[in-house]
């Protein structure tokens, strides 16, 4: 009888959280209002960056090749990646209200951070494709035909979203009770599992294993793709040959150096206890700053994409004349 109550109880617990209050970046309202400026513009250029290379991929011939494919889709993702979030913290800029439903928490927290695992099985495709292109240069078209890089592009977009099913359903199942209280901008797990009426060491463990699994795992695979391709590219006969290789390599590093550099220091130990202002920082810099980054990272250093988005720009100019 004692442990049907207990039960009943639990449950009654379990649902009595309907919804959260993100706090985010607590201050005066014209300081909101300034951050809804910061934030605002940066979303929009992140969208007008990263569309610009979609769009150059899809309209330049030139583009139809398996690396430039794979960067129209990682762009297209990072402007998914930013639109879970960013949208819904601009509206709690200028709302009183900073509540989210218990669903829509958990939506926020399925879809950001499913994106997110994307974006790091995109990054080794990648890796993979620039190994393939400089260490195996002759034996390239055979190995990365059209079924080969369609089925990458299937694999990079559909694990994340996989992979996160268990993560999201053990957190949600956890008892939640008030307070009800996120001191973050986003749904994120570590706070969400921190407002537990218990601590579920057995979740935690899964969740720790499942971010070290996957953010050690892809993180090597890289960089022992990279090292295998610096090395190809050192015995590089032509001056020309290598200038070309390396730019490829330092742009794409360059985004595996600033995503997995920030995701790390946040989800390999959710249970370090990282101040709160420091967990704000952080996720800051990998929801916003790097995806703001990317396209100019990828643009740079890179003529054909330069030569593309000026036939873009220059075509979008056109349409605004007539």
């Amino acid at each position: 009888m004692s442990s049907r109550l207990m039960n009943v109880s639990s449950r009654e617990t379990t649902h009595s959280v309907t919804h959260f209050i993100l706090l985010g970046f607590p201050s005066s309202p014209e300081m909101q209002h300034l951050y809804f400026g910061l934030f605002s513009t940066a979303y929009i250029l992140t969208l007008m960056g990263n569309t610009a290379i979609v769009c150059a991929v899809r309209w330049d011939q030139r583009l139809h090749t398996p690396m430039y494919i794979f960067l129209g889709n990682f762009s297209f993702l990072e402007i998914c990646y930013v639109t879970t979030t960013i949208p819904n913290m601009l509206a709690h800029f200028l709302s009183s209200s900073k509540s989210i439903s218990f669903v829509g928490c958990f939506a926020q927290f399925y879809f950001f951070f499913s994106f997110g695992c994307d974006e790091g099985f995109y990054l080794c495709i990648m890796a993979f494709d620039r190994y393939l292109a400089i260490c195996r240069p002759l034996h390239y078209p055979c190995i990365m035909t059209k079924d080969l890089y369609t089925g990458l592009v299937i694999f990079g977009w559909s694990c994340g979203f996989i992979l996160f099913v268990t993560p999201v359903v053990l957190i949600s199942r956890l008892p939640f009770c008030n307070p009800n209280i996120i001191n973050h901008f986003i749904c994120d797990p570590v706070p969400l599992m921190m407002l537990s009426c218990s601590e579920d060491t057995t979740t935690q463990l899964i969740y720790s294993t499942f971010n070290v699994i996957f953010m050690i795992g892809t993180f090597l695979f890289i960089l022992c793709a990279y090292a295998l391709v610096i090395l190809a590219v050192v015995r590089m006969p032509s001056a020309a040959s290598k200038h070309k290789a390396f730019s490829t390599c330092a742009s794409h590093l360059a985004v595996v150096i600033l995503f997995f550099g920030s995701v790390m220091v946040m989800y390999v130990s959710p249970g370090s206890g990282h101040p709160v202002k420091e967990q704000k920082i952080v996720t800051l810099f990998y929801a916003v700053i790097t995806p703001l980054c990317n396209p100019l990272i990828y643009s740079l250093r890179n003529n054909e994409m330069k030569a593309a988005l000026r036939k873009v720009f220059w075509a979008e100019i056109s349409v605004l004349k007539t």
